[in-house]
């Protein structure tokens, strides 16, 4: 069956609206934060010291440690981005039943090996997204719209990076023309995200551009991700049955050549 769009957003925006959905916003809004002001802490301090009075006005939030500690921070925030991602996958592919709690095993299961493939498999999807996208934009959007479920095949199904990565492109085969829509959707979020914060940092407000663009960002990403999490449950439930029939016609097949004999 192919994959519906219409149920699929629809489907993935009632995830998002739950107790669930909500803690994944806090979290990743947090985690943006950390980001953000890690990266500015370590632009600040290792500039000279004449121009640290010019880029604190220009920079926005900050931290109160030196350029090292926010070096350290960052890394924190960037395997801490990795672990989200392996929660986010797990929490938002549950029955709707049971997106009204956040049991802390979705954190805790094997989640040294899947945060590993995590990091490393996107580390591999970002440098073949963006070369694509060098090449002609077209490459780019085919190879991001084949590797879209691969953290889901990293935190639910517990894959490595190469078995999530073919898992990921197979999923997606015969599907790829509507999930190019849902990896669209990401560049036009991104796009407007960085529009509102250029509007602001025209207004020369970097604190309050940082603010809103990393609220805004998260939210938006978050109910993009449910839509992900409600696409990938619809093509592997629908893979599933089509393996499940193949089995079961074999089976037939084979007792009616036993039969025969």
């Amino acid at each position: 069956m192919a994959l519906q769009l219409g149920r699929t957003f629809s489907d993935g925006i009632r995830r998002v609206l739950t107790r669930t959905g909500g803690a994944l916003f806090v979290a990743l809004l947090a985690i943006q934060f950390l980001v953000q002001t890690s990266i500015n802490t370590v632009v600040l301090g290792f500039v000279p010291p004449e121009a640290s009075e010019q880029l604190q006005g220009m920079l926005g939030l900050t931290l109160p440690v030196s350029g090292t500690v926010g070096a350290v921070l960052f890394l924190v925030a960037f395997v801490l981005s990795s672990v989200y991602f392996v929660g986010l996958s797990r929490a938002l592919t549950r029955p709707m039943d049971e997106l009204s709690t956040v049991p802390a095993e979705l954190f805790t299961r094997r989640i040294g090996r899947a945060t590993l493939s995590m990091i490393v498999g996107g580390i591999v999807v970002g440098i073949s997204v963006s070369i694509g996208l060098a090449m002609l934009f077209l490459p780019g959007i085919f190879l991001a719209t084949c590797f879209l479920f691969f953290i889901f095949e990293v935190g639910v199904e517990d894959r490595g990076v190469v078995g999530a990565l073919k898992h990921s492109w197979n999923l997606s085969r015969g599907n790829r023309l509507k999930l190019a829509v849902v990896v669209i959707l990401a560049g036009v979020i991104g796009g407007v995200v960085g529009a509102v914060g250029a509007l602001f940092d025209l207004a020369s407000s970097p604190v309050v551009a940082e603010l809103v663009t990393n609220t805004l960002s998260s939210l938006l990403f978050v109910v993009l991700y449910g839509i992900m999490a409600a696409a990938y449950l619809q093509v592997r439930n629908d893979a599933d049955d089509g393996f499940s029939g193949s089995e079961t016609a074999g089976t037939a097949g084979s007792g009616v050549g036993t039969e025969g004999l």
